[in-house]
Order: C-alpha cells, then structure tokens, then sequence
C-alpha cells in the first residue's frame, strides 16, 4: 500500500493549498479517508475525515469553514482544498485511512508571511 501526499508548501496568511493524496495498492473505493497534522513539536491532530463513497465529510472545529475534503474514486485520489490558511496551520499534512492502518509520508505545509 502507497498513500503518496503532494501539493504542500508556502503560502501567506489567507492563501489557499491543494493537496492531494495519490493511493495505490488497496482497493481506494472501500476506504474511509481522512487528513490529520503534526504541527512542530505537538502532536498529530484530525483534520477531516470523508467516508469510502464520498457523501459524508466532518472537520475538526479549527478547519471548518476553510478546509474541503474530497476525493475521486476514478482516480485513487484524496484531496483536501484548504483556503483561508492561517499561521497556526502550519504542519506536516498526512492522509491516511480512517482508523489509520496506513499512512502516507507526509507533505509539510508552511504558513507565513
């Protein structure tokens, strides 16, 4: 199983990011998704979760609002459009499968101006 993250990087405050998460080796379709965080020195957070088919997404209260979970089936794809960033968001980004029998590597997401 891969779970390869990309789409990261800088970005002032109020900017916007697409990251996305490129899953090979599973069957994506049967797999809730979800994104959590490792800001510097603290530990890992939720951030979103969103359900095998699609249709039913949650956030964590720091990201509502701003942050869209979704995915394309087709394409083995999860992808998180976070707009509206904040310093505070600033982590390394992971998807992973809800439950988090897998993970991917990591796309570190850095907000300053």
């Amino acid at each position: 199983v891969q779970l390869v993250e990309s789409g990261g990087g800088l970005v002032q405050p109020g900017g916007s990011l697409r990251l996305s998460c490129a899953a090979s080796g599973l069957v994506f379709s049967t797999y809730g998704m979800s994104w959590v965080r490792q800001a510097p020195g603290k530990g890992l957070e939720w951030v979103s979760r969103i359900n095998s088919g699609g249709g039913t997404t949650t956030y964590a209260d720091s990201v509502k609002g701003r942050f869209t979970i979704s995915r394309d089936n087709a394409k083995n794809t999860l992808y998180l459009q976070m707009n509206s960033l904040e310093p505070e968001d600033t982590a390394v980004y992971y998807c992973t499968t809800t439950g988090g029998t897998f993970r991917g590597q990591g796309t570190q997401v850095t907000v300053s101006s």
